[in-house]
């Protein structure tokens, strides 16, 4: 199935402030204080603009710096890496395939377990889609994503209360 995601006027126009800073301005939204730092729900992140998957809660971890961090993209190719040389350092920026949207940077600080690299995005670049909706909103095809996911958390969080 092949997908269009492209950046439209229509997808920009229905940009809340900071989702258009972040995305069309190349901004960074605070630590602690955005909607998916935290969030433990199984599903995927989408881009806010175009609707392209860009990671899977599977990858997700806790990074202590107050962002949503993963340890890779949902599909090799649906986040490109360039350059980033403001703020008087170089850095590794991170921005969809399809829309171009900023949606964060890439450093090699995160567990070498899972290949050593920390997507750290912004909440604002990112729509999330619970596992439960993944078919009602055209993203059947990752369902299978959790199948092992969600046998393995049932699992854990049984145990982690009978201790």
């Amino acid at each position: 199935m092949s997908h269009d995601y492209r950046k439209t006027p229509e997808a920009v126009s229905r940009l809340t402030d900071s989702q258009f800073r972040v995305t069309q301005k190349d901004g960074t939204e605070p630590a602690f204080r955005n909607e998916y730092w935290d969030n433990h729900e199984p599903g995927i992140y989408v881009d806010v603009v175009s609707g392209q998957p860009l990671f899977s809660s599977t990858d997700k971890y806790d990074s202590g710096t107050g962002w949503p961090s993963f340890t890779k993209p949902i599909a090799a190719d649906a986040v490109r890496t360039v350059t980033d040389r403001t703020l008087w350092m170089t850095r590794t920026e991170a921005r969809s395939s399809g829309a171009d949207s900023h949606l964060g940077h890439v450093f090699d600080d995160g567990p070498a377990a899972e290949g050593g690299q920390r997507y750290c995005m912004n909440s604002a670049a990112l729509r999330f889609i619970p596992v439960s909706e993944l078919e009602n909103q055209g993203y059947g095809e990752y369902r299978s994503l959790f199948e092992t996911a969600d046998t393995s958390s049932d699992i854990t969080s049984t145990e982690e209360h009978a201790s």
